[in-house]
């Protein structure tokens, strides 16, 4: 396993508390700031108020895995 330090936590989560009913917030390795939804199954990204479609979620999953090869 491995992990990428992305800077101070307290930096990057600012304006993004924990969302009744969602889990997170999550940092990708592009920049986004998500929140995942258990009962829809799917991410939700609260700058646009909507759902990431699956596509673009497996994208940002490559993205991050292509990071951490490196």
């Amino acid at each position: 396993m491995g992990y990428r330090v992305i800077g101070r936590t307290e930096d990057i989560f600012r304006g993004y508390e924990p969302r009744a009913g969602l889990e997170g917030p999550f940092v990708f390795s592009n920049g986004r700031i998500l929140y995942y939804d258990p009962r829809a199954g799917q991410y939700w990204d609260p700058r646009s108020d909507f759902y990431v479609d699956h596509d673009e979620m497996a994208d940002i999953h490559s993205h991050a895995l292509e990071q951490l090869s490196r």
